[in-house]
């Protein structure tokens, strides 16, 4: 261990239920890294519906204030769960955040009564990739030119549909 270490607190989280009061700080997350981003709004009718959830990850030994790390949004019904967006503010990527919001999604999903779970991920998004198939994910479907350009040159990215049995 460096010496430094010693002087650097590391960020910890702790995993709460998504609730209005962090819509403002899930908003800022997925618009650093989606484009369009979703407003606080729109998170807000979406967690409105009876069958969706989320998780936030809020850090727990911050100097001031507690730091939103990241949240997800899922829907569950009929049998089967789906995750609407997932997002790690920059910042604390490398932290297992990820994967600690999707292990508490998955959880819910199970409670729910879901048998599988979905989602669609960029395919140009490696350490998304890797992290679902870390989870278990498979692919079993593909949506070309899901996602918008987010620049003049860009093309429309292509988005992988995963499953995960329950």
């Amino acid at each position: 261990m460096a010496l430094i270490d010693y002087f650097i607190r590391r960020p910890e989280f702790d995993i709460f239920d998504m609730t209005v009061d962090h819509l403002a700080g899930v908003a800022r997350i997925h618009a650093a890294l989606f484009k369009p981003a979703w407003s606080a709004s729109e998170f807000h009718a979406l967690l409105l519906q009876e069958s969706v959830f989320g998780f936030v990850a809020r850090q727990n030994n911050a100097a001031s204030g507690s730091a939103m790390g990241g949240f997800v949004l899922t829907r569950s019904a009929g049998g089967e769960a789906e995750i609407l967006t997932i997002g790690v503010d920059p910042r604390y990527v490398r932290v297992s955040l990820g994967w600690r919001l999707m292990q508490a999604a998955l959880g819910r999903a199970r409670q729910d009564g879901a048998e599988a779970m979905f989602l669609e991920v960029d395919q140009a998004n490696v350490a998304a990739q890797a992290l679902y198939r870390r989870l278990g994910f498979r692919k079993v479907g593909e949506r070309k030119a899901y996602y918008k350009p987010s620049g003049p040159d860009a093309a429309a990215g292509g988005a992988d549909v995963l499953r995960l049995d329950l």
